[in-house]
C-alpha cells in the first residue's frame, strides 16, 4: 500500500497516506529520501531541500513560505511553515472557462413540485418562531401536534429557534428579516407556521414585505400578544396547515431541478485530495445536467480566489467576485481582526498548516465549471450554474446561508467529523475511511476509497445514485438522529 502520495508534479511535499517514521525511505521520483521526523497521517514532508523563505508547494501552487531552511525527509507543518497572504490585493480579470464534458442523461429524483414553480426533497411543517421570546411556545405547539396527531404521513415537524428578531440595527435586522423569509418559503416545506411575539422590531407586517406572495393555506401566521392563548391558537392554525400538505406525494423531476450546497468542516490534510475533488466532480456533473450549486465560505476562498475569479462568466460576475472577496476582508479590518487567522485547531491536526493550503482544498468543491454569478447574504439563486454565495466558514451558519438561497440539500465534506444538521439535509461526507468506519452514526458518504485504489468515476456514478436517493427521500444520519437547526448571520450591535 502506498505510503504518501504526490498532488501535483511541480510539488515539493508529499502528503502521508500513514504515519511515517524517522529512518524509512521512501521513493519520489526515482528518488529515494529518509525520512528525518515523524510525519503524522495527512500531513506534509518535504521532497527537496528548501531554502528559509523559499515557497512550499502543493496542488501545484504556493501554500505559503519556509519560516527555517527545511531538509528532503523533513515535517512540514505550522512550525517551519508561513502564509504568504496580507492585506488586499489588486485583481485582474484573467478569463480562463472550461469545458464540461458529460452527456446529458437524462436522470430524475422522486420530488415536492410546488405551486410556485419550485421543488422540494422534503414535506415538512414548520414552526418559524419571528423572535427568540417565542421560541418555546412554538415547541410547545409542536409538541402538542406530534402528540396529538402522530403526523406520519408527513417526513418531519420543526421547530427553527433563533436568538434573534430584536435589539438588532442596520444589516443584522435585515440579515435576520432576509433569512427568516427564505426560510419560511423554502420548498422542502410544505407549510408553515409563521409565530411572532407582538412587540418585536420583527413585526410580522414588516416581515411579510421580505416573503412575498405565499399560499395562504399552507404559510399562517399568528401573533402571540393578540390571542388568549397562544399555544391552543398555534395547534389549530398547524391543523389546517397539515390539511394542506399531507397529501402531497412525490413525482419524478428532473435533475436539473435540484440546487446543492457546497461545504466543508473538520477538514484535514486528505480534504483536498479526495472528499472536496468529489464534490468539485459531482458539481460539474451537475451543472452539466442544467442542475445549480452554491459555493460558499468566503475567508477559505482567500489565496485561492484568483482561480474562481478566472472562471467569472463576465466582467460584471468578476466584479462581484472582486466585491465579495475584498468585502470579507473589511469585515475583518473593521474589527481589527487578521484576515487570514485560520486554520483551525483541528485542521492543524489533521495536516493543514496555512489559509493558502485550506483554501486550495476548499475551493475544489467548486469544480471547474463558470461561475454565473454572486449572491448576497440570503439572497435567492436567479441563475442555473455554479454560483458563489457570501457567508462565513462558521458550519452552522454557512450551511444555513446555503438553504436560505434555496439550496434543498448541503453536501459537508469533513475529514474529522461532526454529528450537527442544518434545516435542509446535510449530507456528511468522509474524507478518509478511519472516520466513515469510526462514526457511522455521523458519516453519510465515504470519499476515502479514492486513497484505496477506487476510481474517480467510479465513485462519482456511487455519489450520484446516493444524492438522488437522498433526494428522493432516503434519510441523512442528522435527520434520523433529529439533528436540525439554523443560525443566522450576525456582525453587529446588539441592543
Amino acid at each position: 500500500m502506498e505510503k504518501f502520495i504526490q498532488i501535483h508534479q511541480s510539488d515539493n511535499v508529499v502528503i502521508a497516506l500513514h504515519e511515517l517514521s524517522p529512518g524509512e525511505v521512501i521513493t519520489v521520483n526515482n528518488s529515494n529520501i529518509t525520512v528525518l521526523d515523524q510525519v503524522p497521517t495527512g500531513h506534509k514532508m518535504a521532497i527537496t531541500d528548501i531554502e528559509h523563505g523559499q515557497n512550499l508547494i502543493k496542488y501545484g501552487a504556493p501554500i505559503g513560505h519556509a519560516l527555517q531552511s527545511i531538509k528532503a525527509g523533513q515535517h512540514v507543518h505550522v512550525h517551519n511553515l508561513k502564509t504568504n497572504l496580507s492585506g488586499a490585493v489588486d485583481y485582474t480579470f484573467n478569463q480562463n472557462l472550461n469545458s464540461l464534458n458529460f452527456e446529458n442523461r437524462n436522470l430524475t429524483f422522486k420530488g415536492y413540485s410546488r405551486a410556485n414553480g419550485t421543488t422540494g426533497i422534503r414535506n415538512e411543517l414548520w414552526i418559524v418562531p419571528t423572535v427568540g421570546c417565542v421560541n418555546g411556545q412554538a415547541q410547545q405547539i409542536a409538541d402538542m401536534f406530534k402528540r396529538e396527531l402522530n403526523p406520519y404521513d408527513i417526513d418531519a415537524v420543526e421547530v427553527f429557534k433563533h436568538s434573534y428578531g430584536c435589539s438588532q440595527l442596520g444589516d443584522d435586522h435585515v440579515n435576520t428579516q432576509k433569512a427568516l423569509a427564505r426560510l419560511i418559503t423554502h420548498p422542502n416545506a410544505g407549510g408553515v407556521l409563521v409565530l411572532g411575539l407582538g412587540c418585536e422590531n420583527n413585526q410580522i407586517a414588516d416581515l411579510k414585505k421580505f416573503i412575498g406572495d405565499v399560499d395562504e393555506q399552507r404559510v399562517k401566521f399568528l401573533v402571540a400578544q393578540d390571542v388568549e392563548d397562544e399555544v391552543e391558537a398555534g395547534f389549530d392554525l398547524v391543523k389546517q396547515i397539515y390539511e394542506a400538505m399531507r397529501s402531497d406525494v412525490r413525482s419524478d423531476v428532473s435533475l436539473s431541478e435540484l440546487r446543492v450546497g457546497l461545504k466543508c468542516g473538520g477538514s484535514d490534510g486528505f480534504s483536498g485530495i479526495t472528499a472536496n475533488p468529489l464534490l468539485g466532480v459531482f458539481s460539474d456533473f451537475l451543472v452539466s445536467q442544467g442542475g445549480t450549486t452554491i459555493l460558499t465560505e468566503v475567508p477559505e476562498m482567500f489565496g485561492a480566489e484568483t482561480l474562481l475569479m478566472e472562471r467569472a462568466e463576465n466582467k460584471q460576475v468578476f466584479d462581484k467576485t472582486v466585491a465579495l472577496i475584498n468585502g470579507f476582508k473589511d469585515y475583518y479590518l473593521q474589527h481589527n481582526l487578521p484576515v487570514y487567522e485560520n486554520p483551525s485547531p483541528g485542521n492543524k491536526k489533521g495536516g493543514i498548516s496555512t489559509l493558502e493550503d485550506k483554501s486550495l482544498g476548499c475551493t475544489q468543491k467548486g469544480g471547474t465549471a463558470t461561475v454565473v454569478d454572486v449572491l448576497s447574504y440570503a439572497e435567492p439563486l436567479k441563475k442555473s450554474g455554479l454560483n458563489l454565495l457570501s457567508a462565513p466558514g462558521n458550519d452552522l451558519v454557512a450551511a444555513s446561508a446555503l438553504g436560505f438561497s434555496g439550496c434543498q440539500l448541503v453536501l459537508f465534506t469533513t475529514g474529522r467529523g461532526t454529528p450537527f444538521g442544518s434545516f435542509v439535509p446535510t449530507m456528511k461526507i468522509s474524507t478518509n475511511s478511519d472516520l466513515f468506519n469510526r462514526k457511522q452514526n455521523w458519516i453519510d458518504f465515504n470519499a476515502g476509497s479514492l486513497l484505496e485504489g477506487k476510481s474517480i468515476q467510479a465513485l462519482l456514478d456511487e455519489f450520484i445514485e446516493h444524492v438522488i436517493a437522498v433526494a428522493g427521500g432516503l434519510q441523512l444520519n442528522h435527520e434520523k438522529s433529529g439533528f436540525k437547526e439554523i443560525a443566522i448571520f450576525k456582525t453587529g450591535v446588539t441592543l
